[in-house]
């Protein structure tokens, strides 16, 4: 099976990078080329889908939303998960099963389900169309994955370390940020990365609840370049562009705890 093994590895390679490649080529072509000629390369690149983006849109504005949502309701969902992750391995075992499985049911009900009773909430306390109210509801949609990853990582801690810190006299709060989050530092970083893509690129949410121009996200401010008749897809393409920078620059930096955190469960089995 070794001989199938590297031809499928560059197989597998080539139908990731292919896309890849073809959005960055479509994002350096006019319309009418990309039109005429739409995966194969072009003799006329050009950089008007950039300039026109940076130039007709506020896009600096866009990316600040996005970033604000993001950067606001991962920190919240790391903070709380962890939190609540380490309430859950200090509870006698009846109740962390059922403040377990509290978080666990609201990873398992379907986001669409919530939209007309999280909408009707939020106009109820006129937080529609606000940033706040957005970051609220994404962390309350996100924190139950952080407490199902980070949780099942903390559960793994060694307990006599945890008994011995007690009987040196450390409190919970002492144990929890001294001793929990550093040793489950990738575990976070795995929560911060997964939860980073999906609240930076989420396109439900802002749909449902932003109306105004001011209080668009990056991919609902992409969503309107398309249009009833014609897209600029080139322009699109390079706001794709564009907007996933942060996401690379996160996982370059995070990427070393994210490979630990991937990798501890399986050495511990």
């Amino acid at each position: 099976m070794k001989f199938i093994r590297g031809p499928l590895v560059w197989l597998y390679a080539l139908l990731i990078l292919v896309p890849v490649l073809v959005v960055v080529e479509s994002s350096f072509k006019s319309l009418s080329d990309l039109y005429h000629n739409p995966l194969l390369p072009s003799k006329n690149l050009t950089i008007g889908p950039y300039s026109t983006l940076l130039s007709q849109e506020p896009i600096s504005q866009y990316f600040l939303n996005s970033f604000e949502v993001t950067a606001i309701s991962l920190v919240m969902v790391l903070i709380f998960g962890s939190m609540i992750s380490y309430a859950i391995l200090r509870l006698p075992k009846i109740p962390a099963f059922i403040l377990y499985g509290i978080f666990s049911i609201g990873m398992m009900i379907p986001t669409q389900v919530n939209m007309i009773p999280v909408y009707l909430e939020l106009s109820h306390f006129n937080m529609v169309d606000t940033l706040y109210g957005l970051i609220l509801v994404e962390t309350a949609f996100l924190l139950p994955i952080a407490v199902f990853i980070i949780g099942g990582f903390m559960r793994s801690l060694s307990k006599e370390l945890i008994e011995a810190a007690t009987v040196d006299g450390a409190n919970e709060w002492h144990i929890f940020w001294k001793i929990a989050v550093p040793l489950s530092t990738p575990s976070i970083a795995s929560t911060a990365i997964f939860g980073g893509v999906i609240l930076w690129n989420d396109l439900l949410f802002p749909l449902l609840l932003i109306k105004s121009n001011a209080n668009q996200t990056l991919p609902l401010a992409l969503l309107s370049f398309t249009g009833q008749y014609q897209t600029n897809y080139p322009v699109i393409f390079a706001g794709v562009l564009l907007a996933s920078i942060p996401l690379v620059v996160l996982y370059v930096f995070l990427q070393k705890y994210f490979i630990a955190g991937m990798t501890a469960g399986a050495v511990k089995g």
